[in-house]
């Protein structure tokens, strides 16, 4: 039990300690002064003075290793840490400060204004006698920045007014830095009023947003913290300043208008960047009645110059970034003696400090995405896409009231060639990147299709690292506007318009690939609908092949095909979808790998280049390679196919191992599938009801499904769409739908009377009028009892 209770207690006594030291960061800084000066000799803080200035600094490890405070060059000094001092013809500072009573510390400190005022208002007495006091003490140089009328009202009036204002820096306790809570208030012993204390993890420490420059010098009756101003009185919230401040009346108006006002008045701890009445009227005045008329509107803006923490000014050391009511983000830093916002010096009067936060008084308005129409969002790099918007009539199509995605390519993705294009064409263009709806980037998933306001149907592709839409793949950036996304883009979409098999036959480089690809029986493969990446190397590929021996090739079908099937991937694979670098497996239709990578910018597939990646088609991408690929681990057993093979692949050695033979790959990754339905009967004058039997894409067991239906009583075959070389090669098949008619005549076009079904991208054969066997005479009724038609179709 005692063992239990000392665990129990040293437990206490470490959380303590760990929740004072979390709220210590002035004594962390100051202990790491003390490192940084430890050749000096004992007891000597390294300091910060930003040159050109007397501001000195115990500084975070950021702004010593960058030798800079807000941007300028900063000096090091060594002086004596808090609390001591030198002693001749010693090294460093052995010697501990005398302790005195609170008067006598503020010469000690070098406070000898606030020590002389203290005289003359009657404070000494006080300060020297009994009791418990916390003095922040102006330095001399605050009160030589005081407004010269303040001052002088002071001097001018020591007993009450000097008095009065010296006891507001008083508290009636001591309390060290590690006792100034960050956000705690105390109360001062004048009037009771507020003294507003901040504590950053930079080791800043603030009253009223004056800084403690030499903090913790303890007294017998207390202790001296030495503050960089002098501090006047806190009575309003920011919402009582605003309200009888006439240069903030555009910013009155707005934060009444979005009901934002009265959060103002509302305890808390909140800095306030008020852009002035002069900021307001720079506003476009489209722009500024657009955020007006709309309450949505302007209460993101109103709120995006507020945070919910309070930030002095002279907390600021560095960036850094604070997250708004308006829920988005604001870079404050500094320049100098100057704050910054997003990078932009506009703050005209730093810390009006208020009983609810402090207020700094800026020139600009700044307007979050949320309150922007979404062709507002484009930045620097997105300017030739959105003046092309506005210039080609686009801009006003859309509506504040809809909803849009903009897909904005880069700058650097508009070639001169595509910026003197006909208009009417360019126009055209801009209209495939424009989306009828508002997509967000965590709503977009792989295969999803987006339409556009020109109609067009643009696809998504979702990888490990990237997502692209067609052939472009975007970079960061995202916003989200009032009424829509922008999403940025490497490059110009282009949405495809043909099949894989199209785009070959009216390109001239790839006749041979074609030409075996059709000798393959794989024509039919690239010209369905489906998902896939396919490899295509140039005629220059097959320099040297004869017509021998292309012969020889067409002949060995099952080779051929595993050379062929090995450029052909199931999904699509844009190159810049690929994490830059990192080598990619994927396993191809033949079953052999594929080894992919992106090496400055380029596409790389079994370390050859492609000459020409993310070629769309409606039914994949093409990559164009200028060498014919082949898996390294596949042997060859004839010695005709190797010589063949040696002179068109050069790039790795060939297996030999004699009589082996390549697998068949027969042609079932994109099999056909019988799925029956009734189709609605067509009503005729005369005649029997009649029955249709679709047979689609899909599935596993098509063979025993159609032979049963050809077995069955059917009339004839009306329509015969040419697909799975698989399934005609089976001889009963093939028997049976011979049996239908004597010739095949290529069409198109629907047999009159029969239901409209639509084909796509289809080849059709039409069976006429012959019936694919007799029917005995009992099997029909008078009148006609239903016949039954077979259709075998593609979707």
């Amino acid at each position: 039990m005692k063992i239990f209770f000392l665990f129990t207690f040293s437990t206490f006594l470490l959380s303590a300690f760990e929740q004072a030291a979390a709220s210590a960061h002035y004594d962390k800084i100051l202990t790491h002064s003390r490192i940084r000066a430890r050749d000096q000799g004992p007891n000597v803080c390294a300091l910060q003075q930003v040159m050109g200035t007397k501001k000195k600094y115990f500084s975070t490890c950021r702004n010593w290793y960058q030798g800079a405070i807000c941007g300028k060059k900063a000096t090091v000094l060594y002086e004596c840490c808090p609390g001591y001092m030198k002693m001749d013809g010693t090294r460093g500072c052995p010697a501990v400060a005398p302790i005195d009573h609170v008067y006598g510390t503020l010469g000690i400190v070098g406070a000898t204004s606030t020590q002389r005022y203290s005289d003359m208002s009657k404070l000494r007495e006080e300060i020297e006698g009994r009791g418990s006091f916390t003095f922040f003490a102006p330095s001399n140089e605050a009160w030589e920045q005081l407004n010269s009328e303040i001052h002088r009202n002071l001097v001018d009036n020591v007993n009450i007014e000097l008095y009065n204002a010296l006891h507001h820096h008083m508290v009636n306790k001591r309390m060290l830095t590690k006792d100034l809570k960050n956000g705690m208030t105390l109360v001062s012993m004048y009037n009771d009023q507020k003294l507003l204390i901040n504590h950053y993890p930079n080791g800043v420490v603030t009253v009223n947003c004056a800084r403690i420059i030499h903090g913790n010098q303890i007294a017998t009756n207390g202790v001296v913290h030495v503050i960089d101003r002098v501090l006047t009185a806190v009575g309003n919230t920011i919402q009582d300043f605003i309200e009888v401040e006439d240069d903030l009346s555009s910013l009155r108006a707005a934060a009444i208008t979005s009901d934002v006002l009265d959060i103002l008045g509302r305890p808390g701890h909140y800095t306030l960047f008020a852009p002035t009445n002069e900021a307001f009227e720079r506003l476009p005045r489209g722009v500024l009645e657009r955020i007006m008329g709309d309450k949505v509107a302007s209460e993101a803006l109103v709120k995006f110059h507020i945070l919910n923490t309070l930030q002095c000014s002279e907390a600021i050391t560095g960036g850094a970034v604070y997250e708004t009511l308006e829920g988005n983000i604001l870079e404050v830093g500094c320049d100098g003696e100057s704050l910054t916002v997003n990078g932009v010096k506009m703050v005209k009067r730093k810390d009006i400090v208020t009983s609810n936060g402090v207020i700094h008084l800026i020139d600009e308005v700044l307007i979050p995405d949320s309150a922007k129409q979404v062709i507002e969002l484009g930045g620097a790099q997105q300017t030739t896409f959105t003046d092309l918007v506005a210039q080609l009539g686009l801009a006003s199509s859309l509506r504040p009231e809809g909803q849009y995605t903009l897909l904005a390519p880069l700058n650097g993705a508009f070639s001169d060639d595509t910026l003197r294009m006909d208009q009417r064409l360019l126009k055209t263009i801009l209209q495939n990147h424009i989306i009828k709806v508002k997509v967000g980037l965590n709503e977009l998933y792989n295969g999803q299709e987006l339409e556009t306001i020109g109609g067009k149907l643009l696809r998504v592709f979702v990888y490990r690292t990237a997502v692209c839409i067609e052939n472009s793949c975007m970079v960061r950036g995202s916003k989200e506007g009032r009424n829509g996304f922008i999403h940025i883009f490497r490059q110009i979409i282009n949405p495809a318009e043909k099949t894989l098999h199209e785009m070959l036959r009216h390109d001239k480089r790839f006749s041979v690939f074609l030409s075996l690809v059709k000798a393959a029986d794989l024509d039919d493969v690239l010209s369905r609908p489906g998902e896939w990446t396919l490899f295509v190397p140039t005629n220059d590929a097959f320099k040297g092949l004869t017509d021998d021996d292309k012969n020889i090739l067409i002949r060995d079908k099952n080779a051929l095909r595993n050379i062929l099937l090995y450029h052909l991937i199931q999904g699509v694979f844009i190159g810049s979808g690929f994490e830059p670098g990192v080598t990619n497996i994927l396993k191809t239709i033949q079953g052999g790998k594929l080894y992919l990578k992106t090496v400055n910018d380029t596409l790389l597939v079994n370390e050859l280049k492609s000459r020409e990646s993310d070629l769309m088609a409606t039914n994949g991408v093409i990559h164009v390679i200028d060498k014919l690929l082949y898996p390294a681990d596949l042997p060859v057993g004839n010695d005709q196919l190797l010589t063949i093979l040696k002179k068109l692949i050069k790039y790795i050695q060939i297996k030999f191992v004699r009589d082996s033979t390549f697998k068949e790959i027969p042609l079932t990754f994109y099999k056909i599938n019988i799925i029956e339905s009734n189709v609605q009967p067509i009503t005729r004058k005369e005649g029997p009801e009649i029955k249709y039997t679709r047979i689609t894409a899909g599935g596993s067991d098509n063979e025993e499904k159609l032979k049963k239906l050809l077995e069955e009583e059917v009339t004839k075959v009306t329509k015969f769409i040419e697909g799975d070389g698989h399934l005609l090669e089976d001889e009963e098949i093939k028997r049976l739908l011979q049996g239908a008619g004597t010739e095949y005549t290529k069409v198109t076009k629907v047999i009159e009377g029969e239901p409209q079904i639509i084909e796509r991208e289809i080849k059709t054969v039409q069976l006429e009028e012959a019936p694919v066997r007799k029917v005995q005479p009992n099997r029909r009724t008078q009148g006609g009892a239903a016949r039954r038609r077979t259709r075998l179709a593609y979707p």
